[in-house]
């Protein structure tokens, strides 16, 4: 009897797993990064991209009622890139924490919100969730996109706000949607660079509140 209540437990966890509800990385030890790591916040009110560097697409600071940090929050409009990329000013960073709130809005292709991060001469990470499928996942551009790992989840919501945190501690990298860990992996191909936000095809998304927790670093 006992065993066939470990068996039913067990078949229950694997369900759940595969329907996106328990995710494999979330016994894993949080990441840390260290002590000297800086702060900065971006919450948009002052209207003002100021240095953030356009990569790809049509980004403005426009304003929304209901956004997490005020009034304003960053939207990307263009739907004919392959990918669309800002920087932000700061960095480069070796290790990094760094959140942010998006929104899919629309999008019929795919309709996603990313943060990247060792971005350095056109070269990146990206973690993107996308309302559209049922996965959170890791890729890896070098003129081309890699998928080096990922998770089924729930499709987050269209329309309403999310969170997307990733920590990234030498070749150690871990994601979290929504305050859940859901990725835990590790790479070495990108070792330093700065924090960016990204967003595919024919995806209408808006960021807000995107808090940057980095070491800096002289180069990659």
């Amino acid at each position: 009897m006992k065993s066939q209540r470990v068996w039913r437990r067990q078949g229950r966890a694997i369900a759940l797993a595969a329907l996106g509800i328990v995710s494999p990385a979330a016994s894993a030890a949080e990441l840390e990064v260290p002590a000297t790591a800086v702060t900065v916040r971006y919450d948009l009110e002052d209207g003002r991209l100021g240095d953030w560097k356009t990569i790809d697409g049509r980004w403005a600071i426009e304003a929304m009622a209901g956004a997490p940090s005020g009034r304003r929050v960053l939207v990307q409009r263009a739907v004919e890139n392959v990918f669309n990329v800002i920087v932000a000013p700061v960095g480069p960073y070796a290790d990094v924490d760094a959140s942010v709130q998006f929104k899919p809005m629309s999008g019929r292709e795919d309709a996603s919100g990313g943060i990247v991060f060792r971005f350095h001469d056109g070269k990146y990470y990206v973690i993107r969730a996308n309302a559209l499928e049922n996965n959170f996942n890791l890729y890896a551009y070098d003129r081309g996109r890699r998928e080096i790992a990922g998770v089924r989840v729930s499709a987050p919501a269209l329309g309403q706000w999310h969170t997307i945190r990733v920590v990234a501690v030498g070749d150690h990298i871990q994601g979290y949607l929504d305050g859940t860990l859901r990725l835990d992996y590790r790479d070495s191909r990108f070792r330093a660079g700065r924090v960016g936000l990204w967003t595919k095809a024919d995806s209408v998304t808006a960021f807000d509140e995107l808090v940057i927790r980095g070491v800096p670093s002289a180069g990659p």
